[in-house]
Order: structure tokens, then sequence, then C-alpha cells
């Protein structure tokens, strides 16, 4: 069983706080997964590397810029929501999916870590009133599907920051066939956790307007 220790390796300037609600994670998961299968069962052996790691890909590859406001669309469990809200503590992150009892453990994941700048709704994406600086999702639906959701649900322009795995190039072209201003950056996560081999064919994908906030 991998431990919190792997985050604490990749990420050596988290607080003590950050590093208590990492480590609470795996025991919180563990007990509501056991009621509620948010998470694949023979997953949580590996649940620090298999959705803790991958979804902090994104803060090795993402700017999160403080005061703005992101929506994780389809959460799930909470990934990559929660990791990045224990990150980045002066980020708000609104965690959507519309399975109920999903969202009911996210809240309560949420409440258990004393997030502050975390909320989970049960709704569909495309349903929301508001509106968000920048999109996060992981495994969810085709980028062309994302991209169509968050129409109408922008401050300023779309950036999607996504995990994604196999080969992009077609769903990458829909999205830029549908939207010509659309531009793209890809990070392998096997380049970031260099010494897991979980990640050799995963992504991070930047789907943006305008210029990207990073490299």
């Amino acid at each position: 069983m991998v431990g919190p220790e792997i985050i604490f390796e990749y990420f050596p300037n988290l607080t003590e706080v950050q590093k208590k609600q990492f480590e609470q994670l795996g025991p919180l998961y563990a007990d509501h997964n056991a009621r509620v299968n948010v998470i694949s069962r023979k997953d949580m052996d590996m649940f620090y590397v298999h959705h803790v790691l991958h979804s902090m890909a994104l803060a090795k590859t993402c700017e999160f810029i403080p005061g703005q406001h992101f929506i994780d669309i389809g959460t799930g469990g909470g990934f990559p929501g929660i990791p990045l809200a224990i990150m980045f503590p002066n980020v708000e992150f609104t965690l959507v999916d519309s399975i109920g009892k999903k969202i009911a453990v996210v809240q309560a994941v949420i409440e258990a870590l004393g997030l502050k700048n975390a909320t989970a709704i049960q709704e569909r994406t495309e349903s929301l009133p508001m509106k968000f600086d920048g999109a996060v999702a992981r495994a969810v639906a085709p980028a062309i599907e994302l991209w169509k959701w968050m129409e109408n649900h922008w401050s300023g322009k779309p950036r999607f920051f996504l995990l994604k795995g196999g080969d992009l190039a077609e769903e990458i072209n829909e999205v830029i066939e549908y939207s010509q201003k659309t531009k793209i950056k890809l990070h392998a996560i096997g380049d970031i956790y260099n010494d897991q081999p979980f990640f050799e064919t995963k992504k991070v994908v930047k789907l943006f307007h305008g210029q990207i906030w990073k490299d």
C-alpha cells in the first residue's frame, strides 16, 4: 500500500496543515468507500498514486491564481477537485456531479478536511447559474462535450485543464474545428512522475483562448 509520503516526495513545500489534510484523505476514502463505491475497491491500495498524485499533475503544470473560481466537471469521488483545493487554499473550487451519492461523499470529505474553498453541488454542468475562470476534469467525457457544457459559463476566455489518456488527436481536433481560436498544450504526466509506470500514457491537456498562464 502506498501512503501519503508519495505526495510529500513530489510536493516538498506543503504546509503542516496541507500535510495533515493529505494524510486524512486515505482513511476518509477508505471509510466512505466501504459504504458507497466512489472509487474502484481494487484501487484503494494505490489510492495516493492513482487518484491523488494523478490529480496533482495539474498542480505541476497549470497555474491556479488566488481569487479565481474553478469548476471540477463530473468530479465523481472528488478528483481532481479535492486535492487541488488542499493545494491551493486561496482558489475557489466548485465540484459538480449529477450523481447524488457521490456528491454526498464529496461534501462529507470537504467538511472533514475543513476545506473552506470547496463546494460540492449535485447538478449537470450546463445547468449551473454561475460562471468560472477555469475548468478541470478527469476522464469525464470527450473534450468537445466539456467545451459545449461550459459555453455561457465563463467569466473570461475558456481555460480547460484536463487529465486524459490514450490517443487524443481526434478528440482535440474536434474542439479546434468547433472553436478555431482554441489553442492546446500537452504535458506527459510520465515525465513529471518518471518513476511511476501508471502514468506512462496519461497527459495533462490544456485547451484555452488567449495567453495561457503557465507553461
